[in-house]
Formats: C-alpha cells, structure tokens, sequence
C-alpha cells in the first residue's frame, strides 16, 4: 500500500517544493479539474522509474511495494487499437474443490501477510525505541559528562568530540576495555595541566667543565720555587748578598757587545764578567723559567677557556625560559670565580718578573666546583625532562586512559543502566527478525504453492463470459468480446463476425476498455499472478459516457470499493481521480462511510501555472446544489416540508429529465398498477402545484401525512426505475439495510 507520494518538477507541480501527498488510506478520493494534475499522478504510479519523475518519490508502507494497475488515458491507448487485447486469467476451469482450496490458500496468505506486517510493525516499533534509547544517552553522555569535563580534560577528548555519536562510542569502547588503576580528580587534574599544556621538546645538557688540569697547575712546585743563579761563582756572593738575582738577571738582556755596563755606564764589562754572568744564570736556571712560562701559558689558556665557556652558558640560559639552570647561583660563582682568576694572573706575571719570587695562587677548585655542582646538577633535571619527552606519549597515553576510567567509574551505573537497557531491546529485536524470517519464507513457499495451483486451474474464457454478460446488461448488443486467432488474446468482434474496433464510438471504447480494465484488477495475466495482490489507481474512467453509464461504471467502482475497505480479495488500496462532480458523488456516496476505513478526500487545484492539492479527513468536500436538494428532503421535517414539493420536482429534473433525458411518463409507466400510477401522477401534480405556484394556507399547514405519503412515492420512482442505490447513496442509507 502506498503511503505518501512526493511530486515535483514534472508539469504543473513546483519544481522546487512541489506537493506532498501522505497518510495515504485503503480508498481515497481526489477531485480536480481538467489540467491540474490528476493525470501526471496516475503516470508516475504507473511508472515510477521513468526519468521525468527523477524528482519524485512514492513511498510504500514497510517498504513493500504492490503491484500497480492503473487505468487512465494512456491504459486505453496501450490495450485498444492493436485489434487485440491481452487475456486475462481466472480461476475458470477449476472445480468447486479446487477454488475452495485456492481460496483457502489465499486467505491463509492474507493472514501471513497480515502478521508480516504486524511483525514488521513491531521491528520498527522496537527498532525507534533503540533508536530513541541511543539518542538519549547520547545526549546524556555530551551533556553531562562531556560538558562537564571539557574544560580540564579536553585533551583527552580529542578524537571523540566532533559529535555526541563519537563520544558516546569512546566512553562505551572504554567501558568494557578500560584497565586502568584508578586516579583521583585531584591526580588527573595536576597532571593534566602539565602534560597537557604544551609538547615537551628535549633540552641540550650544559657541557662538563674539566677543571683538574688547573688545579694541577696551582699546586705545581714552580710556583713556590725560588729560581737563582749558580751560587760557587764568583759575582754569586755579591748578588745574593744585595738579593738582586731578578734585577741582574732584567738587565743582562741590555748588555751589549762592548764593555759600557748597562746600570753605571761605565767601561766594567770585561769578558770575564761576561763568562761569570752566563756562568750564573746557567742551564738549569733557563729550564726552570721556560718551564714557568710554559706553565703559566698553559694555566691562562686554560682558566680563558673555562671562563669563556662559562660566559656562554651563562648567557645561554639567561635566553632560555626553560632552563634547568640556578642562574642567579651561576652567575654569582663565575663572578667570583673570575675575580679568583685576575688575581692569579697578577701572581704569575710578578712571578715571570721575579723568579726568586716564591707565589701561591688562589686556590679556585672550590669554585669550579660550586658551579659544576650546578651544572651537573641542571644536567640532572634536564635528564629527567628528556626521559619525559622520550616516553611522553606513552604518559600521554597513560593519563587519558586515566580519566577515561575515572569517567567510567563515576557514570558506571548510567552506563550499566544504558547497556542492559540496549541489550534487552537488541534481544527482542533478534527475536522478531528471526520470527519475520520464519514467516517470510513460509509466505513466500505459500505464495508459489497458490501460483502452483492457480496455474494449473486458470483460464481466459471466464474474463469473456463476465465481460459479454457486462456489455449485455447494460445493453450493448452490437458487439462482444471473442477469443482472438492468437492465443491468449480477445477482439471485440460484431454479430455478423466483423471486427468491430475501428466503428466503436468513443463512449464504447471508454466502456468496453474500463471493463477490460476491472477484469485485470480481478484477475492476472499470467497464471501465476491471478491471487496477486494490487493496488487500482483509476483516472476518470468516465470520459467521454453518457449519464447512464457513469452511473454504472460508479456502481461497478462502488462494488470494488466495498471489499476494500472491508479487507476482502487481493485488491489492497484504491485512488480514484475524477474532474466530474456527478460521477464523484455517485462513486463516493457516504454508505461508503458506514463500514471499515473511512475514505480519504483531496481536492486539486491549478493557480497561476502551478498545482497545490488539499487533503480532507472529516468529510467529503464536494458539495453541490444537488446535494444540498437531497439534504432538504432528509431534513424537511425541520422546516415543516413548505419547501419539499419543490426540492422533490428538482431532483427529479436533475436525475431523469436533464441527466437522465426522461419525463414525466416514463416515471408513470414504471408503476405496475393503475393505482400506483394515478399516486405518481399525482405526486408529480402536486411538487408542480407546490414549486410554481404560490403557497397558501391550505399548503403551509398541509398534514405531515401527506408528505409522508409523497416522499414514499418519491422513493418508489427511484426504486422501480431501478436506481435505489442512488436514492441510498443520497439519503445516506447503507444498502444493506434495503
């Protein structure tokens, strides 16, 4: 059964909002004039899948489509005018056992497709109550927790809260695996806010300071050695007595080649002199003051370097934000160490002046090593940071899966709530799909068996005989239908054997193609397809006959409707469209009310190019000045029947005079009896006396039992003329009650 249709952007319907069309009902009525899209809703059930209905959709009900049979102009243009029609089968030729048996088969197969949908309904209905229980703990999950804890546990969000689905998903995933030693808030927090603010890079540790060499150096015995000339020479007294061994030793670099002394200028440098001061100042005093320079190059060039050094790391780390280092501790011992040093230069450089000089140097080892103690000590701390940033990912690691199982614990029955919940839900669902597999397979080997039997036992002389036995009964005796030369096939054929299609009126077609047409609704043509079920899409079936055969085809229409709405035979759903407001009446009458689903109506209408469409869901909304007549005469005693008489002249104008081309003596002549007839002739003399004249007295205050008695004979006329169901239909009585 459909249940809603989308159409739009295909002839008058709006290409961008169209029209939507839902709730959809077993019979449903719509009325609209010529050009407002009936036909193009009929064309797009007929054909869903053609590329001009791109933009539109036809939904069905749990998604199982039924075959559609629709009649409309283009019905008649593909079955009529090949000369030929397509058979249609029926259970013909089968016995009085054999139908019972299919018939039994059938209804069985009505019950199974029944509880089909039955369970189907209760898929989706638990299948909604999974997805409404999910979508409540999601938004429980986003609103509660994650809300919650976004400001300090972000970081170990991310991935998952994109969406309320995500993080839904990662809090159960964590769940079940999360094995985490639990942490509290306070733990997490701290840690987060370090670990989480920024990624740790490593840190270069501060290079070692080699300082041994220098301590060597200001212990070495050159230092407090006294360096002096060789004591037996003869000049060794005189210079040791006046302790001048550095000034003689200063001045010999200004003795010159000849005897002028350098100190008194006076000619006393002999050769002699000469040969004692080389003598004095011999090898050994030469070796021991080279070895002093080269010591005391070595110790500058060495406290420079660590100095320098120093500086550099001083400066360093000053830029650096994240340094391990005790600058302040730093600077303040390279000062004093730098101090240290000026003044063990002083001491050298006196030293190299004064060999004889014994000097003992600052001693800086103490220094040195306060600040290698805080460099190995930064050092350290630097390590520890780069054994964090090598496994920061793993404590990275380490600390969301923390929070994730501190989550856990504080919802955990939440989330237990949630799972048994789900879990309960998921059974029942398992449970009622595997029933629908069950009963799907034993619809479907049911409906092979009833297409089995269906095949073995149909035939297309039944559609013959029932079409024939139509177009005699409402009188076309110029033609019938034959079985044509081809098998499978019928031709509409006259008396004399001539084939009557291309001398058929346009009303005869219209007929003889509807009829084929309720042939195919009832039967198939196939054999197998005979008990199919089908849904009748009908678009005025009524173009182009006379006023006695609408009424027909609305009573065969009216036949169909019935054992739809009561749930009877393979015809599941009906949507008749109609531009004709008589023939919409007659078809939708209200008996149709009475019994099983009520109808749904809808009216389509054209404005400015474009198609809207109306539903109405209390009443037809179809109301003419005829209806209203009829009203009159159901409700005359409310206005004392001074109106009746007219109403009665003008309903049977409207029904026999004017649609039906029959006067005043073909309703006389349908009575039997002369007394019958003199009652109707009086009846009409009375609704003309009544309706043309103006009432006096007597007519005002005429008894309610000659109204009554009129109104009887006003039924008869509908009666003996063989229209009571259209008396029934207006006067709102069910047929059955006749």
């Amino acid at each position: 059964m459909i249940e809603s249709i989308t159409i739009k952007n295909i002839a008058t319907f709006d290409p961008i909002n169209g029209v939507q069309i839902d709730g959809l009902k077993k019979v449903n009525f719509f009325y609209g004039a010529n050009g407002s899209g009936k036909t193009t809703i009929s064309n797009l059930l007929h054909n869903p899948s053609d590329i001009r209905f791109k933009d539109c959709l036809v939904i069905w009900k749990n998604s199982l489509p039924t075959k559609p049979l629709v009649y409309n102009k283009e019905f008649r243009e593909r079955n009529f005018g090949k000369g030929k029609l397509p058979g249609i089968f029926t259970l013909g030729e089968a016995t009085k056992e054999e139908k019972v048996s299919i018939e039994s088969k059938v209804e069985q197969l009505k019950l199974i497709k029944a509880d089909i949908e039955r369970i189907k309904n209760s898929l989706s209905a638990q299948t909604q109550k999974k997805e409404t229980c999910d979508a409540e703990f999601k938004e429980f999950a986003w609103t509660k927790i994650y809300k919650k804890y976004e400001d300090v546990f972000k970081e170990a969000f991310v991935g998952s809260m994109k969406s309320g689905d995500l993080f839904k998903g990662k809090l159960l995933k964590e769940f079940v695996n999360n094995k985490e030693v639990l942490k509290t808030y306070d733990e997490l927090r701290e840690k987060a806010s370090t670990i989480f603010r920024e990624t740790p890079r490593n840190i270069s540790p501060i290079n070692k300071i080699d300082f041994e060499r220098i301590v060597e150096i200001e212990k070495h015995v050159l230092l407090k050695k006294i360096i002096v000339g060789k004591a037996d020479v003869n000049i060794a007294k005189l210079i040791q007595k006046l302790n001048i061994n550095d000034w003689v030793s200063q001045g010999r670099a200004y003795i010159q080649d000849d005897k002028t002394c350098p100190f008194c200028q006076q000619s006393t440098i002999t050769q002699e002199f000469k040969i004692q001061l080389e003598s004095f100042f011999d090898e050994a005093y030469l070796n021991d003051i080279n070895s002093f320079k080269a010591l005391k190059q070595e110790y500058n060039i060495l406290i420079l370097n660590v100095i320098n050094e120093l500086n550099n790391v001083e400066t360093t780390q000053k830029e650096f934000k994240n340094s391990k280092l005790n600058i302040d501790k730093f600077s303040s011992y390279l000062k004093t160490l730098i101090s240290q040093n000026t003044t063990n230069f002083e001491y050298l450089n006196n030293k190299l002046k004064e060999p004889s000089r014994s000097i003992e140097l600052v001693p800086q080892k103490e220094q040195l090593r306060l600040i290698v103690d805080l460099i190995e000590h930064a050092n350290a701390e630097i390590k520890k940071h780069n054994d964090i940033v090598a496994d920061f990912n793993n404590q990275r690691s380490n600390l969301i899966n923390a929070i994730w199982k501190y989550l856990i614990e504080e919802f955990k029955g939440d989330i237990e709530k949630y799972n048994s919940t789900k879990k309960g839900i998921e059974t029942g669902i398992t449970s009622i799909e595997l029933q629908l597999k069950i009963i799907v397979k034993e619809c479907h080997d049911l409906d092979l068996e009833v297409k089995k039997l269906s095949k073995n036992v149909t035939s297309i002389k039944p559609t013959i005989d029932e079409i024939n036995r139509l177009l005699k009964s409402y009188e076309f005796h110029n033609f019938e239908i034959v079985p044509a030369t081809e098998e499978g096939f019928y031709q509409i054929e006259r008396g004399d054997g001539s084939i009557a299609e291309s001398t058929l009126s346009e009303g005869e077609i219209t007929f003889i193609t509807f009829l084929y047409y309720l042939q195919c609704a009832k039967g198939g043509t196939s054999e197998e397809n005979v008990n199919e079920e089908r849904i009748l899409i009908i678009d005025d079936p009524i173009s182009s006959l006379d006023s006695n055969i609408l009424f027909i085809v609305s009573t065969l229409i009216k036949e169909i409707l019935k054992e739809v709405k009561l749930d009877k035979g393979n015809i599941k759903q009906v949507i008749l469209l109609t531009h004709n407001v008589y023939f919409h009446k007659e078809v939708s009458y209200e008996g149709l009310h009475r019994k099983g689903e009520k109808p749904l109506f809808w009216i389509l209408r054209r404005s400015h190019k474009t198609s809207a469409i109306h539903p109405y869901f209390e009443q037809n909304p179809v109301q003419s000045s005829y209806d209203l007549l009829w009203r009159d005469i159901k409700e005359w005693e409310k206005n004392s029947g001074t109106t009746v008489q007219n109403t009665m002249r003008r309903i049977l104008e409207n029904f026999f005079s004017i649609l039906g081309s029959k006067r005043d003596d073909f309703l006389i002549n349908n009575f039997t009896t002369q007394e019958e007839k003199e009652i109707c002739r009086s009846l009409l003399s009375w609704i003309n006396e009544g309706s043309h004249t103006l009432p006096d007295d007597l007519y005002v205050e005429a008894p309610d039992g000659i109204i009554s008695k009129y109104l009887k004979v006003f039924k008869d006329i509908f009666k003996l003329t063989k229209n009571i169901g259209h008396y029934n239909m207006m006067m709102g009585i069910s047929d059955e009650t006749e």
